[in-house]
C-alpha cells in the first residue's frame, strides 16, 4: 500500500482549507487595513469614514456566512466556495476604480459577502464533518492560513499598492484569488468522508460504533441553548475588539514607530498568530477548551492596553507579538467550541448563526476605534476601550460558560468544553 493511500484523506482536506485560509486571509481579511490605509492616502477619504465602510464589510459577511451555511447542507460546497471567491476577485479588479464615497461602500459589501460564502463557515463545516476526535488538531492545522495569509500574502500586497497604487496592483489581486482558490477546491475538496466510503478520523466503522457518542444537536434546539448565546455574546467582544484592532495597528505603528516598523509589526502579528495556533491545536487536546479560550482573552486584553500606551518600535512590537497569539487561537476557539457542544449535524447553519452575532462586534470596533481616534487624536483611548471590552467577552465566557446539563437540549456532553 502506497504512503498516500495510507494517509486518511480528511488531512487532505485540512492540508487545502489551509491554502484556502491562506489565500482568503491574505488578499481580504489583512487586505483590509492595507486597503484603509491606501484608501485614505490615495483617495482622500477620512479614516471614520474608511472605518465605517469596513464595518459594513463584516455584516455583509455574516450574512454571506448565513447564506454558506444554508448552501452547504443542499448543494457541493466546493461551488459555494467557488462562487464566493469568483465575486472576490471580481471585487478587487475594481479597486482602482473607486472614487465615490457611495462606491467605497458598496465595494466593502460585496466584499464582504463574497468572504462570508468562501471563508471560514464552509471550510470549518467541512473540517468538522471529517475530524471527530482530532478535531482540535485539524482546525488547528487547516485555520492556521489565516495567519500564514499574513505572513506571506499581505506583505507582498502591501508591497505592490505601496509601488504600483491601487490601480495597478487590482488585477493581480483578483487573479492571485481565483488561482489560489478554485483549482483547490475543486480538485482536492470533498463534501464528507461518507462520500468517499469512509469514517471521521479515519475510523473503521465497528471503531466508529464503538466511540463515544457524539453530540448531535439540530439548529432549533443550539439556538435555544444558554451555551450557544454565552459563547456567541463573549465572542462578540472578543472578536470585535480583535478585528478593531487588527484593522487600525498597521496605521498604529506607522504613525508611532514608521511605516518600515508597521511592516513588521504585521509579519509578527502574522507569524506569533500561526504558531500560537498551532501550539493551541496540541494543548486543546489536553486542556479544557473553555479555560483555554478564558486564558486567551485575558492576554488579549493585556496586550492592547500596553498597545495603547506604546510609543517606542520595541514595545510595539512585543505588545503585537502576544496579540497575534491570541488572535489565532480565538479565531480556532470559537467554532471548536460550537462543535465540541453541538456537534456536526447543522453544524454550518448553527455557526453561522453564531458567526452573525459576532459580526455585529466586528462591524461595530473598527468604526469605534476610528472614530475615537479623531475625536482623541492618537489611539492610545481607543485601544484602551477595546481593552476593556475584551475584559467584559472574558468575564461572560468565565462566569456563565459551563456546559449546560445534557437533559437540558438531549444531548451527551463532550469531554472538552
Amino acid at each position: 500500500m502506497s504512503f498516500m493511500a495510507r494517509v486518511f484523506y480528511g488531512w487532505y482536506i485540512v492540508a487545502a482549507v489551509f491554502a484556502i485560509t491562506t489565500v482568503t486571509s491574505g488578499l481580504v481579511f489583512y487586505n483590509l487595513a492595507i486597503l484603509l490605509a491606501a484608501f485614505v492616502a490615495e483617495r482622500g477619504f477620512p479614516v471614520g469614514l474608511v472605518s465605517t465602510a469596513t464595518a459594513t464589510f463584516f455584516i455583509a459577511g455574516g450574512l454571506g456566512g448565513l447564506v454558506a451555511g444554508r448552501l452547504a447542507e443542499r448543494i457541493d460546497v466546493r461551488l459555494v466556495i467557488c462562487m464566493g471567491a469568483a465575486v472576490a476577485a471580481l471585487c478587487l479588479a475594481s479597486v482602482g476604480l473607486l472614487g465615490e464615497v457611495w462606491q467605497l461602500f458598496a465595494f466593502h459589501v460585496l466584499f464582504g459577502f463574497a468572504y462570508g460564502t468562501a471563508g471560514l463557515v464552509p471550510v470549518t463545516t467541512l473540517i468538522a464533518r471529517w475530524f471527530n476526535v482530532r478535531r482540535s488538531l485539524a482546525f488547528s492545522i487547516g485555520s492556521t492560513g489565516l495567519s500564514f495569509g499574513g505572513i506571506v500574502v499581505a506583505p507582498v500586497v502591501a508591497l505592490a499598492v505601496e509601488r504600483h497604487g491601487l490601480g495597478g496592483a487590482a488585477p493581480w489581486m483578483a487573479l492571485a484569488m481565483v488561482l489560489g482558490i478554485v483549482p483547490v477546491a475543486l480538485l482536492v475538496l470533498r463534501p464528507s468522508p461518507q462520500s468517499m466510503g469512509l469514517e471521521p478520523d479515519g475510523l473503521t466503522r465497528a471503531e466508529t460504533a464503538a466511540a463515544p457518542r457524539q453530540a448531535s444537536a439540530t439548529f432549533a434546539q443550539a439556538v435555544r441553548s444558554p451555551y450557544f448565546h454565552v459563547v456567541s455574546a463573549a465572542y462578540f467582544f472578543l472578536l470585535g475588539t480583535q478585528v478593531g484592532a487588527i484593522m487600525h495597528i498597521f496605521r498604529l505603528a506607522s504613525t508611532r514607530a514608521g511605516s518600515e516598523a508597521a511592516a513588521m509589526a504585521l509579519a509578527v502579528m502574522a507569524a506569533s498568530s500561526t504558531v500560537g495556533r498551532l501550539v493551541g491545536g496540541a494543548v486543546l487536546l489536553k486542556v479544557p477548551a473553555r479555560a483555554f479560550a478564558v486564558a486567551m482573552m485575558a492576554l488579549q486584553a493585556l496586550s492592547l492596553a500596553i498597545l495603547a500606551l506604546a510609543h517606542d518600535r520595541a514595545t510595539i512590537l512585543a505588545a503585537t507579538l502576544v496579540f497575534g497569539t491570541t488572535m489565532g487561537n480565538s479565531l480556532m476557539l470559537h467554532p471548536l467550541l460550537l462543535a465540541e457542544r453541538f456537534g456536526v449535524r447543522d453544524y454550518g447553519r448553527i455557526y453561522s448563526a453564531s458567526q452573525m452575532v459576532t459580526v455585529m462586534g466586528l462591524a461595530t470596533c473598527p468604526a469605534l476605534v476610528g472614530f475615537l481616534y479623531e475625536a482623541s487624536g492618537g489611539y492610545d483611548v481607543p485601544f484602551l476601550a477595546i481593552a476593556m471590552l475584551t475584559l467584559i467577552g472574558l468575564a461572560i465566557l468565565a462566569t456563565f460558560g459551563r456546559t449546560a446539563p445534557s437533559g437540558r437540549i438531549g444531548l451527551q456532553p463532550p469531554a472538552r468544553t
